[in-house]
């Protein structure tokens, strides 16, 4: 038997980081929704009790440093399935990027697992498995658009934004979140952003509301250590998009643009100096 699940990635409109917490985390307050550029999972089962994991990318890791391996390795041990698994990993979505791919993939290895075991998981619970592999897993398990609060594992979901289309643009550079925040500890006088315009916006499909109240407090940081992300956000907003903003920790930058005869204008204008620029949907 083989189960295939589909991993999209994720994209911030609001970013709200309000303090470190004790248990070194930060508590923020973000919205979230998935674009159709996404990984895909082919999972089977092998008659030993092992895990393996294979792709067509050369650039990332297939042992225990793989968040799809753990999450394998998670609902195994906590499950206590004896059967081994085999996972092909199409990846489509780069990585480092400040797109969740690698929480999108260990999602999709939980609802793919959950189904190939017949474990019958509720979600709540494989969002609860998904919180210990990290902050963006429980949002991927589901999808949708969700303000999520805490440090990303307590989930209100929303409506869906007003649909456009989405250009995503990631420079040549890895972005770690780890030091991402590191430097945001560092910074003084952050702006702060309301994630409450980005909701009411979504709430009334006001689309110009929502690119003018998008805003994202880790985006001066990565900006300041990495110019290139500057760079790549004026281009776009120069070349038309009607929102620009950096996603998560970075360092892609997507533009929201809602009419399709500008599209091939700000992706055209991107592709000539960065070359992995996508053009996808928002998924409602």
């Amino acid at each position: 038997m083989k189960v295939y699940e589909k991993a999209p990635a994720k994209i911030n409109l609001s970013l709200d980081v309000l303090y470190k917490r004790a248990d070194g985390y930060h508590e923020v307050e973000m919205v979230m929704t998935m674009v159709d550029l996404a990984d895909r999972l082919e999972m089977s089962e092998l008659p030993r009790d092992t895990i393996i994991i294979s792709s067509q990318a050369g650039y990332i890791p297939l042992d225990e440093k793989n968040l799809a391996f753990q999450a394998a390795r998670l609902i195994k041990d906590r499950y206590q399935v004896k059967q081994g698994v085999y996972i092909h990993l199409d990846k489509k979505i780069p990585v480092a990027a400040g797109l969740a791919g690698g929480s999108s993939d260990a999602a999709a290895a939980l609802r793919g697992l959950n189904r190939l075991w017949k474990l019958n998981i509720p979600t709540e619970e494989l969002q609860r498995l998904g919180a210990e592999l990290g902050s963006d897993v429980p949002f991927c398990v589901t999808g949708g658009t969700a303000v999520a609060r805490g440090r990303g594992e307590k989930l209100e979901m929303i409506d869906n934004p007003p649909q456009c289309w989405v250009v995503l643009a990631k420079p040549p550079i890895n972005v770690s979140t780890a030091d991402v925040y590191g430097r945001f500890n560092a910074a003084k006088g952050q702006r702060r952003i309301s994630s409450k315009d980005v909701i009411e916006s979504i709430e009334s499909q006001d689309f110009h509301r929502l690119c003018s109240s998008m805003g994202n407090m880790l985006e001066d940081v990565t900006v300041g250590a990495y110019p290139e992300v500057r760079q790549l956000k004026e281009s776009m907003q120069r070349l038309g998009a009607d929102g620009v903003m950096m996603s998560g920790s970075g360092p892609t930058v997507f533009g929201l643009v809602s009419k399709e005869s500008k599209v091939a204008r700000v992706y055209n204008g991107l592709r000539g100096f960065c070359k992995e620029v996508y053009v996808v949907r928002m998924l409602t």
